[in-house]
């Protein structure tokens, strides 16, 4: 079956970093664009980044374009994100998913932003 797990997360200071994983296994890793989403405390489930299947485009949220980075590496059949600059808002619940039969979704890593 489709499984996301999330990892990397953690207490990060603002203006700090952090790079998050996302491992998959249970579908055709390759073959699917894969998405970062973020829920922060008391606002609905956003868009963060959208990989591409080879990598080669990968889209940010306007509020972060230019502070993180979405990639992929095919081989590991893991997504990553990048966050530099970290500030409050950026603190949220942040979540991988594929869309496939049906959309899956990883259980979350969670990112406090807090000095």
């Amino acid at each position: 079956q489709v499984q996301l797990v999330e990892s990397g997360g953690g207490l990060a200071q603002p203006g700090g970093s952090l790079r998050l994983s996302c491992a998959a296994s249970g579908f055709d890793f390759s073959s699917n664009t894969m998405y970062w989403y973020r829920q922060a405390p008391g606002k609905e489930r956003e868009l963060v980044a959208m990989v591409l299947t080879q990598g080669g485009f990968t889209h940010v949220a306007d509020s972060v374009k230019g502070r993180f980075t979405a990639s992929r590496d095919n081989a590991k059949n893991t997504v990553y994100l990048e966050m530099r600059s970290l500030n409050y808002e950026n603190t949220a619940v942040y979540y991988c998913n594929v869309n496939t039969e049906r959309p899956y979704w990883g259980k979350g890593t969670q990112v406090p932003v807090s000095s």
